[in-house]
């Protein structure tokens, strides 16, 4: 199972996270295209540290939202999604090309990622935008018990579809994240982690807050790069699951 991280949302002074702690410990990197964080030096330097790594480079576009990072909602006509995540690949894309790298997916951020789960415009709008690119691109989404209408509206647009599950988030029973307005959202206990992934192991489930096993077909594991527990979580994942 591959293990995929949020990184590069520093942006100017301001750091975020331990990006070149976690690197070398992941398979993916969803790379901040700045609209909720980074900044073209910060994009630079994470490229240049996925390269020096070996990390798959996945581009992480989020509603034009920097001073919420992202995590708030907004109503944008499908036509100016598209144009605002097709910006944000652009941007990544045209930055790796100058260092040799290409993106191979994308996996939307925060609220994005949550509105394209729950809504079916949405998810299309954003296969849409993908699907012009010349290069074929992956898309992150949700690991779910019933993905077929997902499948359904990717396939329409040959995109291939990559399933995550959280090593991070709290999950409900029936099988969504529990919000982060709500409290027991995230996971920062060390020894939770630890349960998940040898659950995960030995069953391939993932089991929600009330420990009601969740079935669903994962291809990647996410930790969220600012968790304050981010490094030492991805060293124990990445021991639990293929040490």
């Amino acid at each position: 199972m591959l293990i995929n991280c949020d990184l590069g949302e520093s942006f100017g002074q301001w750091q975020m996270g331990q990006d070149d702690k976690i690197m070398p410990l992941i398979d993916m990197a969803n790379i901040a295209c700045g609209f909720h964080a980074s900044d073209p030096l910060t994009l630079q330097k994470t490229l240049a540290l996925a390269k020096q790594h070996g990390v798959a480079i996945g581009a992480h576009p989020s509603y034009p939202d920097l001073v919420g990072f992202g995590r708030r909602s907004m109503a944008l006509e499908s036509q100016e999604l598209k144009a605002v995540v097709q910006y944000q690949i652009a941007a990544i894309q045209g930055m790796a090309k100058l260092q040799g790298l290409s993106v191979s997916y994308v996996k939307p951020h925060g609220a994005l990622y949550n509105d394209m789960m729950n809504n079916p415009h949405i998810f299309e709008s954003l296969c849409q935008a993908i699907e012009q690119f010349p290069e074929p691109l992956k898309l992150v989404i949700q690991a779910l018990s019933n993905v077929s209408a997902f499948v359904e509206i990717a396939e329409k647009y040959q995109i291939p579809l990559l399933f995550e599950a959280f090593a991070d988030r709290h999950y409900q029973d029936n099988g969504l994240l529990v919000p982060r307005t709500q409290p027991n959202a995230v996971i920062n206990e060390l020894d939770l982690i630890k349960q998940r992934c040898q659950q995960l192991k030995s069953t391939g489930r993932i089991y929600s807050v009330n420990n009601q096993p969740l079935n669903m077909n994962i291809d990647t594991l996410c930790i969220h790069g600012d968790n304050p527990s981010a490094v030492q979580m991805a060293q124990l994942i990445r021991q639990q699951l293929h040490g």
